[in-house]
This record gives structure tokens, C-alpha cells and sequence, in this order.
């Protein structure tokens, strides 16, 4: 099917005269996750990963995608004539470079406009340029080869009472607008999803897993324009924020909009989220910065905080009830994957104020957890035994909150070498958890705490240590994160601020063998301030239990002991209110001291 689909897009651009085609994976919106209508880069490539971008040229096509894929694409290539090009690897161009070599001097090169940030269109043009080759952005060409597309979503949007959001929405866009004035600008067009469901306190179902509303807003002064299908805002929503100036507009009508602005207004706009459509019809003088929103949504406020925290408790006796069932189960009864998955959902859903999951359950038995965004399906789907490892990373969308949790679970026994990797996991993970710095440390000065235990093993992980977490929201939210060197286009190396919430998740991969990772959410606080400075440190929300099964004791130093002792001691004390009279007795088990 996939060779077909590149001979249909190939003719298209023979047609056009365009020598190379992109296809991300993106929305309107710059979306890291997508809705089906979307998935344009999966139909013409068959790689199911969430990143990824493809380029088409009359004779050759590649894929470009970062560490955590590079087994799953190479697998799902085969025999597709896609050529994978590992992101970062030694000797691998850059999708910008191997477009410059391909695309003839004075030739052509196409995308469509929606979908590529105004940041790597105006990339893309300078490039070009160079070449006096010229871009073609104004069609959807892989909308031309896609039999019977899926539509665009369009489910109901709800509200988000202020007793979960912390904040109304006329703060919100109060705040906003003191910003813009301190940047000097009269409008400011937001198009990324989870902005505009935190500012307007709205959340709905457009994109799995993500509680956002297909939508676009300006905002100026005195008013709001917000542009969504009229079919997902009830009366109550249209009611509750036109009291706050919002005038409601046709999803389709933004660009229209944007293009009458006057060219009199200054507009404040992010050109790594706004598309190259939009951005190339401003008008007016711009101001390219990051949005305002980004940070205020990621501090979160003592509401949220206060919710995350009975959101994780929740989501923890949830998370332990499967682990109990799992561990005490295995080889008693029949398990697999996707099984082993299907519990832990419904334990989830069994919880006060639980939505749906926050991402789709990696459940992961063995070599299968070596591909650190595996997807078990009917076909790869591994009966459980009692041997081995089960990595299981999940999480669930609550009134209270958004959560994240990844366990490794030792079904059986293990290897000497998995339990040197399975406790170098866990002293990665407590290191960075017991983290003391000074106010304006980026993830980028903190991520050796974690990575220097597995690169003492001379190992490392193809990904990041940690992410932000939204509320309510993406599951990955900027602009917060760990990883050891700055990946532009990830935008995760913003200073730790107070109220943050960041993930701590090393990992180490053994293709063919076997995969561990530990994560716990860390809520960012201030600690002491002296004359050398304000102290930060991390306050762990992840409450359940670390698999002792795996642990060699004697390789954790007496302060990873004692971290390790408190963190158990502090989740029995958070869980056993909410167990069986058997669950509470095997919790107490798995949290003892060692």
C-alpha cells in the first residue's frame, strides 16, 4: 500500500514540477500528538511512531526520527523503500541538508502550508533561496492521494470549573494582556491546543489522550476571538465566555481573519507554533516570542498542586491494585500484553474524576521494552510467564489532574546483568528526585544526576530524562524538561521554576534483551535562601511502589537507601487507606525497608 501511495504522491508532484514533498507529523496546531484526519506522515509511510518526517523526491524518500524509534521504524519500513534516517546519529543529514542536495537549482519545493511551523518554512525558503528554487505551500497533496480520509473531530468541548483550574478565565486573560502590553504588542495569535483550553478553562476530545479543543485565538485588548466549529460549544460555554469579550468565529475563518488585521498592529506570535500560513499573512510588524501562555500554564498554581497531588493518589492505588494482580497472578492465570493493560484501565477507571488515559499504555514484556514507545498490537502481543520483566509506563486524565507513571516489574527471575541495570535505573531515578539547586538551573545542568550512574556502565538512553506534564492537558508540556544536550525544536530547557511539574524517568535499552524504566513526577519547590542563593528541590507525586524484586541492596549507597526507604514509606503511608485487607499486606511487603 505504502508503495502505491509514494507512486500516487510522485505523480502529483511530477505534475506540479516539484522535486521534493514534506510530510510531518503535524495538525494546524503544531500538536506533538494528533487526531486521525492528521496522520498524514503514518498514511504515506506506514511508521505508526508520534514523530517523525517524511520527504519525497521523484527517486528516494526518508524518514527522519529521534532515538526512542529507531527500532520500531526500522521494523516498520522493511520493504517500503522509505530509508530511515536517524536524527542525531553520526553521519545522518540533517532533513534540511538533504532536501538542499536534492531540490535542483531552480526547482521546487512543496508542502502543505497548514502543517509546517512559519520557523522551518522560513528555513525552508531561506534554504531554497540559495538555490533560487521556490516553495509551493498553498496544497495538501497528500489530501489528493488519501481515499476516504477521516474528518476533522469535532466532539463537544466542557468547561473547567475553577475549583480544578485555580484561576477564571478573565485572570487568565488579564494577566495575558499585561503581557502584551510589556511586549509592546496589540494582538497575539495563539494556535497551539492546550494554550488555548488553559486560558479559555475549556478542555474536549479532539486528539486522543489530549483533553483539547480543535481551535485557534486572537487576542487583543479588548477582546477575544476564539475560532472553533460551532457544533462542539454549548450554550453554556458560548455564555460563560462571552461574558469575558470572546466573540466566537468558524474554525476555517483564522487565516481570513488574520490577513484583515490591520498592518497597523503589532502581533505578538511564537514561529515555532504558528504555521507558515498563518505567519505569512500578518500583515503588521510581529514579534516572535514564545507565548506568553507557555510558562503561566506550566507554573502551576496552588489549586493545581493541591489537585495533582489527589489526582496521583488515585492514580497510584489504581497502579498498585494492577501491580499486586500481576505479581501475584502470573502463571496462574493467563496474561498478556495488552491483558496486562486492559486491568490496569479498568482499575483506572474505577477512580473518582477519572476522564481517560493520558496516553496510550506502553506494555512491554522482555526484548519488547528495548523500543521505548512500544505499541502492543494482536500480532506482537506477548503471553506473560513467570520469568523476566514487564515495563508498563501509563497514565490517566482526571478532574484533578494529568499523570504519568512508568514501573518495571519482575514477573520471575531475571538475569545478574538485568538486575545491575534494574538497580542503576532506580539510583538514576532517586539521584535526580533528591536533587538541592539554585534557582535558574535548566534541566540541562540537573540530567548528569541521573544519565552518570548508567553512563558509569558505559550505556546511555536516546531520549530525554524528563518532561513537563500539563494540567489536565498534554501529557508533554514545554517548558520544562532534563536532557544532557538542547534539542531545539523539543523546547524543554526553560529554568526550573517553583510549581513545576517534571518527569525523572531514565532508562536503560538492551535490544533483543530487555528494557527498564523508573519514573516518578517531581512538583519543583523553593527550599532554603541564603546569601549564596534561593534553593530549589523536588517534592516526588508519584505514589507507588518500586519492584524490590529487582534491587541489589548492596550496590545503592546509604543516602539512595534511606531515599528509597522514605519514598516507600511515604507511598504506604498515602495508599493502604484505599487497598484490601490482602492488598495492603503485600503493599507492606513491597514497601519494607531495605
Amino acid at each position: 500500500m505504502v508503495l502505491k501511495r509514494l507512486e500516487k504522491l510522485r505523480a502529483l508532484m511530477a505534475e506540479r514540477g516539484i522535486d521534493a514533498y514534506v510530510v510531518p507529523t503535524s495538525d494546524f496546531h503544531e500538536s506533538e500528538y494528533v487526531g486521525n484526519y492528521f496522520k498524514a506522515r503514518k498514511y504515506m509511510s506506514g511508521f505508526t511512531g508520534s514523530a517523525g518526517v517524511l520527504a519525497v523526491t521523484a527517486s528516494e524518500a526518508g524518514l527522519w526520527t529521534d532515538g526512542r524509534y529507531f527500532i520500531q521504524a526500522a521494523r516498520e519500513l522493511q520493504d517500503s523503500t522509505i530509508q530511515l534516517m536517524k536524527m542525531g546519529e553520526e553521519g545522518v543529514p540533517t532533513i534540511e541538508a538533504f532536501l538542499q542536495e536534492k531540490v535542483p537549482e531552480g526547482g521546487k519545493l512543496g508542502f502543505d502550508g497548514r502543517v509546517i511551523t512559519a520557523h522551518q518554512g522560513l528555513d525552508f525558503a531561506k534554504k531554497m533561496a540559495g538555490k533560487n528554487a521556490s516553495l509551493a505551500t498553498s496544497e495538501d497533496l497528500v489530501d489528493l492521494v488519501w481515499e476516504d480520509r477521516p474528518a476533522l473531530s469535532a466532539e463537544p468541548a466542557y468547561l473547567l470549573d475553577v475549583k480544578y483550574a485555580g484561576k477564571s478565565t478573565a485572570e487568565k486573560l488579564s494577566d495575558l494582556r499585561e503581557t502584551m502590553k510589556k511586549e509592546g504588542a496589540t494582538v497575539h495569535i495563539i494556535t497551539t491546543l492546550d494554550d488555548i483550553a488553559w486560558l479559555f478553562n475549556i478542555r474536549g476530545n479532539d486528539v486522543a489522550y489530549n483533553p483539547v479543543v480543535l481551535s485557534y485565538a486572537v487576542i487583543e485588548m479588548d477582546k477575544a476571538h476564539l475560532f472553533v466549529n460551532p457544533v462542539c460549544i454549548s450554550d453554556e460555554i458560548r455564555a460563560e465566555l462571552e461574558k469575558v469579550g470572546t466573540l466566537f468565529h468558524p474554525y476555517n475563518d483564522v487565516v481570513g481573519f488574520v490577513k484583515g488585521l490591520s498592518a497597523e498592529e503589532t502581533v505578538l506570535l511564537d514561529p515555532r507554533k504558528v504555521s507558515y500560513e498563518i505567519y505569512s499573512s500578518v500583515a503588521g510588524k510581529k514579534v516572535e516570542k514564545t507565548n506568553p501562555t507557555q510558562l503561566s500554564k506550566a507554573i502551576k498554581n496552588p489549586v493545581e498542586l493541591d489537585n495533582i497531588r489527589k489526582a496521583h493518589i488515585k492514580d497510584g492505588v489504581a497502579f498498585t491494585k494492577f501491580m499486586y494482580w500481576l505479581k501475584t497472578n502470573v502463571g496462574k492465570i493467563e496474561m498478556t500484553e495488552i491483558s496486562a493493560s486492559d486491568y490496569l484501565e479498568e482499575r483506572r477507571k474505577e477512580q473518582e474524576g477519572f476522564i481517560e488515559l493520558s496516553f496510550n499504555t506502553i506494555s512491554a514484556y522482555k526484548a519488547n521494552a528495548a523500543m521505548m514507545h512500544y505499541s502492543a498490537n494482536e500480532t506482537s502481543n506477548a503471553v506473560l510467564e513467570p520469568e523476566g520483566m514487564l515495563l508498563v509506563d501509563s497514565g490517566g486524565q482526571y478532574f484533578e489532574g494529568t499523570t504519568d507513571i512508568t514501573r518495571t516489574m519482575l514477573l520471575g527471575p531475571i538475569t545478574d546483568e538485568q538486575k545491575l541495570h534494574f538497580t542503576t535505573v532506580l539510583r538514576s531515578m532517586l539521584n535526580l528526585q533528591n536533587a538541592r539547586f539554585l534557582h535558574g538551573c535548566i534541566g540541562q545542568n540537573l540530567d548528569i544526576l541521573a544519565r552518570g550512574p548508567i553512563w558509569d556502565l558505559d550505556l546511555d538512553y536516546k531520549c530525554g530524562t524528563g518532561h513537563g506534564i500539563g494540567y489536565l492537558l498534554n501529557v508533554h508540556e514545554a517548558p520544562n524538561g532534563f536532557r544532557w544536550k538542547i534539542v531545539p525544536e523539543r523546547v524543554d530547557n526553560g529554568v526550573l521554576e517553583e510549581g513545576m511539574v517534571t518527569t525523572d524517568e531514565p532508562g536503560i535499552y538492551i535490544e533483543g534483551s530487555h528494557g527498564i524504566r523508573t519514573e516518578n513526577e517531581l512538583i519543583c519547590r523553593k527550599g532554603v535562601k541564603n546569601g549564596d542563593g534561593q534553593f530549589m528541590y523536588f517534592e516526588p507525586v508519584t505514589y507507588a511502589p518500586i519492584d524490590l524484586d529487582g534491587v541489589i541492596p548492596e550496590l545503592l549507597t546509604e543516602k539512595e537507601r534511606r531515599s528509597l526507604n522514605d519514598y516507600h514509606a511515604m507511598v504506604y503511608g498515602k495508599l493502604f487507606p484505599y487497598l484490601t485487607d490482602d492488598e495492603r499486606e503485600w503493599l507492606k511487603e513491597y514497601t519494607r525497608s531495605i
